[in-house]
Order: structure tokens, then sequence, then C-alpha cells
């Protein structure tokens, strides 16, 4: 794992988050998914001494990690999902906060450290949880779940259209001997699907991003996230969240869709210049949407 000092994860799109979401000093803030620590900074400057940022990751390392980053500045970390949002406000006794950030995108930081299995470009344990201290990890997920609903699952979450024909190879290779590495995982897919001519794009990537997915349940945690947003945050308080694939990006614009609670401020997404592209590719398919709470 990197050094925690020494983070290799650039936060995206920070010079449009700080001029869409406009914290100002003196205000509560939620980052809820720290990462790195990259936009939790910028909140934490914004608001000044006299303002607080509450910095939530479900990944004690990372947690940890951006703690000892950022000492010094006014930010209170918690160990905790962002679904628990109410749940965290409520202990530390603040009725609502003034803005919360959300990226839903991996830390690199955590994508880079083999032992966490997220990532295909080197071997490790089939474990993809960015919580490691509990819940099903992607090998007993592959070990139990039954054709049909793998299947489903890497095309639903990872809108893969050869996951029929990836979900029988698993299931055949498990009766043989189960899967226990990225590496084999990664081998498997990639036979399974044909590299597509002028592109890029390793075959393993749709389906890691499918499993990732559901041993995490995310998108379930999105949707309670943007249940429970309207009542955790002020009047006039701002909500941006930068999502990464279309799934993510469908439920935030639906969520804000809701004239009664929400002032949609960005009619677009909003996505990284030229400049940032070519400096971080990561942030080419970042998409920034802002609300504003009535």
């Amino acid at each position: 794992m990197q050094s925690p000092e020494l983070s290799r994860h650039m936060p995206v799109l920070s010079g449009e988050l700080l001029t869409w979401l406009t914290p100002q000093p003196g205000e509560t803030w939620v980052d809820a998914t720290t990462g790195g620590g990259g936009h939790t900074r910028l909140l934490a400057e914004r608001v000044g001494a006299t303002g607080r940022v509450i910095a939530l990751d479900r990944d004690e390392t990372m947690l940890a990690a951006a703690a000892r980053r950022l000492a010094g500045l006014n930010v209170t970390f918690v160990h905790a999902s962002f679904d628990q949002i109410d749940t965290v406000l409520e202990k530390l006794r603040l009725a609502t906060a003034d803005g919360l950030l959300a990226d839903l995108g991996v830390c690199s930081d955590q994508l880079d450290d083999a032992a966490r299995g997220l990532s295909f470009m080197q071997s490790g344990p089939l474990d993809m949880r960015l919580d490691t201290s509990h819940g099903e990890t992607a090998a007993q997920l592959l070990a139990r779940m039954n054709e049909r609903d793998l299947a489903n699952v890497i095309f639903q979450y990872g809108e893969e259209r050869y996951s029929r024909r990836i979900a029988k190879r698993i299931v055949e290779q498990r009766r043989l001997v189960p899967l226990r590495t990225t590496g084999e995982l990664a081998e498997l897919v990639r036979k399974c699907v044909p590299r597509e001519r002028g592109r890029t794009l390793d075959p393993a990537t749709r389906t890691f991003q499918a499993l990732r997915i559901a041993v995490n349940d995310e998108l379930g945690a999105l949707e309670s996230l943007l249940r429970k947003l309207p009542r955790c945050l002020s009047r006039g308080g701002r909500a941006g969240l930068i999502s990464f694939h279309s799934l993510e990006d469908r439920l935030v614009k639906r969520a804000f869709q809701d004239q009664v609670v929400w002032e949609v401020r960005t009619r677009k997404p909003v996505t990284a210049t030229d400049e940032e592209c070519q400096a971080n590719p990561r942030s080419r398919s970042a998409k920034l949407r802002v609300a504003v709470r009535r």
C-alpha cells in the first residue's frame, strides 16, 4: 500500500467544485467520501477555522491516512458509509449541514493496493470490499451466485454484453477450482470477451466494475443517500455528487428532478477540462451534478 502521507490520488474537478458549491467561511460541510483527502482539504480551507468539515469513509485505512495528512485542519473524521449520513449527523449533534460532496469513484490508492483486489492490473486476492471489516468478498460472491444471477449482475452493473458467456465460464471453472485471485478472474474474462479493435479498454474492466458494485452495494447505498439527503441539508444547502458511470449519474439526475426539494444548478453535468483530462486521465469520465436544497 502507498505510504499514508503520499497519496497518488488526484481529486477531480477541484476548481469546478469550488465554483458550483461555493463553500463559505463558518459553514459546516460533509465530504461523504474523503478517500485521499484532496476534496476534504479544499472544503476545510474554504470554511476556515470557524467552519467544520465532517469527513466520512467506509475504508478505515484510507480514513486514518487522510486524518494524518490533514492534521491541523478543522475536520472530524468518521468511519461510516455515506448512506449513514443521518446517523452520523445525529451522533455529532448536528441537525443539518450547509453542504455535502460525494465523489463516487474509487480512490487510486485503493486500486494500487493489490491486497484489496479491486484492480486487474496486478494479481491479488478476490476481495473488492471497500470496508474490509465486514461483508462478503468477491470470491465468496462468485462461489455462491447461480449462473443467471451472476450474468445479470455483470450485465446490469458492468453493461457487459458478454455477461452470459462470462458467467457460464465462471460456473464451469468453480466446479474444478474456485477463483481466488484477481489475476485468475481477469484471465478468464479476457478469454470470453474479444478485444475491440482500436480500443485500449481491457476486456476485464466491465466485469471488475460490476463485481465491485455488487460486493459493496454501491447503487443501493447511493439510493439511500439520495433519499436521506434532503433532510440532512439546511435550506440553501448545496449538494454535489461526482459520478463515474451512467448508472450512478442516472440515479443522481433522477433524484435532483424533484423540484419540490431541489433547485438544480447544473442543467447538464459538469465535466473536466481538456487540460485536467491530460493531467489526470481518471477525470475523463467524471460528471458533477449540483443542486440546492429549497
